[in-house]
């Protein structure tokens, strides 16, 4: 995808997702979303949506809440900056419907990255090469992030 090769990295997160789900990875929704945001950029929306819905399924079914909203929100913000209203709107619907009755404070990383952190994580992780973005990773401690794909712990670029 960093490269703008958005149909080779669908049927390479796919192929991942798949792989992961069947080994009960808990990487397997994050590479579905992946898979399902790869999608939408060659305007494939109906397969697209399917991926995300599959993400969202495991992330409930593992009740992996705070995963769950903070993808959720990310989705709908991404859904919404494309012109797909009804996508973004079907997604919102859908974590009002899944989502427990708590305060969404709740949802929230336990850590608050450091301003520091987040402008010195790198943009790749360095044990399998994933987009590493600040404000959608989980942060372990203070300064230290943790990859979406693999589960390395990141931290600031050397």
């Amino acid at each position: 995808m960093a490269i703008g090769d958005y149909n080779g990295a669908a049927v390479a997160f796919e192929g991942l997702a798949r792989g992961a789900e069947g080994r009960g990875s808990p990487r397997a929704p994050h590479l579905y979303l992946q898979a399902g945001r790869a999608r939408l950029q060659i305007g494939q929306v109906a397969a697209g949506m399917g991926y995300i819905r599959r993400g969202f399924a495991l992330f409930a079914a593992r009740q992996q809440w705070p995963a769950l909203h903070r993808t959720g929100q990310l989705t709908v913000a991404f859904l919404t900056e494309r012109g797909l209203a009804k996508e973004a709107l079907e997604i919102s619907d859908y974590l009002k419907a899944t989502l427990p009755p708590v305060p969404s404070s709740d949802f929230g990383s336990q850590f608050a990255p450091s301003e520091r952190a987040k402008s010195l994580l790198p943009t790749t992780c360095p044990g399998c090469s994933g987009p590493i973005r600040a404000d959608e990773v989980e942060w372990v401690d203070e300064v230290t992030a943790e990859c979406s794909y693999c589960g390395s712990a990141v931290r600031e670029k050397n």
